[in-house]
């Protein structure tokens, strides 16, 4: 399992011109929250989504070297299957290293429910849909986990 977090000051997921996840960490008191873009593998389990959303939560990467859990920041999850492209070979991006959708979806309801249960406020996109995201990345703080 893979994710791409960015600290953001806000960001939010349309579809079809509707929001459909949404977060602004100063409604929280906060300056900053995560968005997490969340691609899935075929060997990946709920083991392994529940390990990385630890991972994300407690991460020292928001201001002052302090986690999402120290400062109970909001988090935006969002699926993205694009990041197990594999772009060793030609001009056209290999998907076959990402898991399908029926394995995918619940794996990443999962990452984003165990977050909930850790205590953090979550907003999510929605799956298999075309997202546009709209994000303020701050600092720019760009990190890469893979479990």
């Amino acid at each position: 399992m893979r994710a791409l977090l960015q600290r953001v000051t806000s960001a939010q997921v349309t579809v079809d011109d509707q929001v459909v996840g949404r977060i602004d960490p100063a409604d929280h008191g906060v300056p900053h929250g995560l968005l997490v873009l969340v691609g899935v593998t075929h060997s990946d389990t709920e083991v392994t989504a529940k390990t990385l959303a630890e991972k994300v939560w407690w991460l020292r990467i928001l201001e002052g070297e302090r986690s999402a859990a120290d400062l109970r920041a909001p988090i935006l999850v969002a699926s993205q299957f694009t990041l197990y492209a594999d772009t060793a070979k030609g001009r056209r991006p290999s998907w076959s290293a990402a898991a399908p959708g029926a394995t995918a979806e619940p794996l990443v309801d999962v990452f984003a429910q165990a977050l909930c249960e850790l205590g953090a406020t979550v907003a999510t996109g929605r799956f298999g849909a075309h997202m546009r995201i709209e994000l303020v990345n701050d600092g720019p703080v760009t990190l890469l986990l893979e479990i």
